[in-house]
């Protein structure tokens, strides 16, 4: 991914977060307060739009050093990250499916290698 197509993801992402915020917040309000999982759509939901800025970030830089590789690679880590991870805790909020929650670290730890490749991207010593 170059940094203009991580700028677009970004966008798609952060846009998609703030409809299932909404949606959570006011249509699936009464829902989630019943089966006590509000606190878990939240949490799917805040890590959602955290790692969508992020993703935007890494586009940012993208764009400024295209010479670190690692950034796309960072960047696809993210978006995987939130469709693990967010993913599965929106899927166990709303069907009550608790064995789901078992892929959610997969998740977690996509999001921990892609903050990693950030970190060895900016440690590019030809590029600093």
């Amino acid at each position: 991914m170059n940094g203009k197509q991580i700028i677009q993801t970004a966008a798609i992402f952060g846009a998609v977060a703030v409809g299932i915020g909404a949606f959570g917040a006011h249509g699936l309000k009464d829902i989630l307060a019943d089966t006590g999982k509000a606190e878990t759509f939240e949490t799917a939901v805040k890590y959602h739009f955290y790692h969508s800025l992020a993703l935007f970030l890494i586009g940012i830089l993208a764009l400024i050093k295209p010479t670190w590789n690692k950034l796309s690679t960072a960047a696809i880590l993210m978006v995987v990250g939130i469709l693990i991870f967010s993913g599965s805790l929106y899927f166990l909020s709303l069907t009550g499916i608790t064995w789901l929650g078992a892929i959610t670290p997969l998740g977690g730890v996509a999001f921990i290698a892609g903050w990693i490749l950030v970190f060895l991207a900016a440690s590019t010593k030809s590029d600093l």
